[in-house]
Parts: structure tokens; C-alpha cells; sequence
């Protein structure tokens, strides 16, 4: 059964193409890592699945959902975790979980248990008085992952989730990851530029450049087809060795665009 279905979509921004009619599905309960050089069209997509942005063309389902159509009832089945921070640094851990429960409408009933379920998982629970501006980067994310989980959703974007973190920290994350998959049953959606952390936790990849998807399989079918000895070899066999500055330059393209709108 597929919880994600991409049909044909398109973004424009005036006369530029960030995503270019790409297709693809996720399967219920998968890990599915989602990767591409920096401005092929990653954080774009995700946008489009979780309702931030509308597509120029085509048609996203997600929980059998339409995106466009329902978005109310598509974000209530996905929770979501940012490249950047976006915790109350002035409020306990316990007290960003409520302030989300909240806003997502779950009963007072719910949320309490579920709350010292999550923190539990990601072990924090020890911290849950603590004021998130005294906790690590590490410590963030985990809360960050924990928070996405409070309404129960079915998938869990995760845009970049390690960035910024030392190795052991990582390593912490993506055991946890791996372990609300197994326990939770959520399909896990995934952006990072570490291959290392696709060949430990990801089922299928599917890798996007220039906002054209060139490849979906397992790690193994990727690297064959590459005729490379790794999933980094084949990354860059696929996407070339060039070092990428589109995304500098997306990101001035949709400023000049919206500034237009604007006037």
C-alpha cells in the first residue's frame, strides 16, 4: 500500500522549474531517503507533501489525502522536522510537546500519556522541566523528532535532521529513527547529504537534480546501475562531481519573484 503518491507534479517560479514533473510513490511503514545535491529540488518537494507550497501542475496523495485539495486533513497525517530550529527556547521540553498538543487539538487525556511516551523514547523524559535553551544540538533534535510524533502521525518528513551535529550525536538520532519505525509504525521520509546514514537506515532512495528525479530503488539496484562500489560513488556518478550553488540561486530567483508579486 503506498502512503505517498507523486503524480506529474510541477513548481515554477516564473520562467524558472524547480521541480519538473517527477513521479514516484513511498510505501506505508517504508524508510525512504530522498536525496540531491544542494538546489536539485529537495526542500521544494517536500514543501509541496506538507501542504507549504502549491504545485503549478500535477497531483500529491498523501493517506489518501488529496494535498491540494483536503490540507487540513493532510497535515494532521504527517508530522514534520526542519533543517532549521524551530523550538521555544523559553519554554521547558514538556511545555513545547503541550503547546504542540494543543494546536493540533489533541485531549488533555491524550497528550499527557503520549507526551511521557515520546520524551520516554527519545530519553528525555529526565529533562522535561528543563528549559530547551540549556539543551544541546543533539538534545533539540531529539525533542524536535519526539514533538513531530505527539499527533500520531503516519508519515514523518525529516528535512536534513543531523545537520550541524557531531558524529556520535548522529549516530544517537538515527538509532532513534530507527527504533519510532519499528515501534511506531510511521513512515520515515528523509533529506541528508550523509551517505552513511542512507546505507544504515534507508529501504529505497530516489535521487532528484537539476528537479528531475534520475533514479528510485534500493541502495543496492542504485549502486549497480551506476557501476559504482558505494551509494557516494554513485551519487556523484549520477549527479556529477561539480560543486552546486543553485541553491543560492533558487533562493534569489523566488525572492525577485515574490518581490514582483508584491509590488
Amino acid at each position: 500500500m503506498n502512503i505517498i503518491e507523486i503524480k506529474n507534479i510541477t513548481k515554477k517560479y516564473g520562467d524558472f522549474t524547480a521541480v519538473n514533473d517527477i513521479s514516484f510513490d513511498v510505501k506505508k511503514g517504508e524508510v525512504f531517503a530522498f536525496l540531491g545535491p544542494n538546489g536539485a529540488g529537495k526542500t521544494t518537494t517536500i514543501k509541496m507533501l506538507t501542504t507549504l507550497l502549491r504545485p503549478t501542475a500535477g497531483e500529491i496523495l498523501l493517506n489518501g489525502h488529496n494535498v491540494m485539495e483536503n490540507p487540513h486533513q493532510t497535515r494532521k497525517s504527517f508530522g514534520i522536522v526542519f533543517q532549521d530550529p524551530s523550538l521555544d527556547n523559553e519554554l521547558t521540553s514538556y511545555e513545547n510537546m503541550q503547546f504542540h498538543a494543543i494546536l493540533y487539538g489533541l485531549k488533555k487525556e491524550v497528550y499527557e500519556k503520549r507526551i511521557v511516551d515520546l520524551l520516554n523514547l527519545v530519553e528525555l523524559y529526565d529533562r522535561k522541566d528543563a528549559y530547551v535553551k540549556n539543551f544541546s544540538g543533539g538534545m533539540k533534535r531529539r525533542l524536535e523528532i519526539a514533538r513531530g510524533l505527539l499527533h500520531s502521525p503516519t508519515v514523518l518528513f525529516l528535512d536534513e535532521p543531523t545537520i550541524g551535529l557531531d558524529p556520535q550525536t548522529r549516530n544517537h538520532i538515527w538509532t532513534y529513527i530507527n527504533n519510532l519505525n519499528k515501534k511506531e509504525n510511521v513512515t520515515i521520509f528523509f533529506t541528508t547529504h550523509h551517505m552513511e546514514e542512507v546505507e544504515r537506515i534507508a529501504q529505497r532512495v530516489a535521487i532528484i537534480d537539476h528537479g528531475k528525479i534520475l533514479i528510485i530503488g534500493t541502495i543496492e539496484e542504485i549502486i549497480q546501475k551506476a557501476g559504482a562500489k558505494n551509494l557516494e560513488e554513485a551519487f556523484i556518478t549520477l549527479t556529477g562531481s561539480t560543486i552546486r550553488e543553485e541553491e543560492v540561486n533558487v533562493g534569489k530567483n523566488q525572492m525577485r519573484i515574490s518581490n514582483k508579486l508584491m509590488r
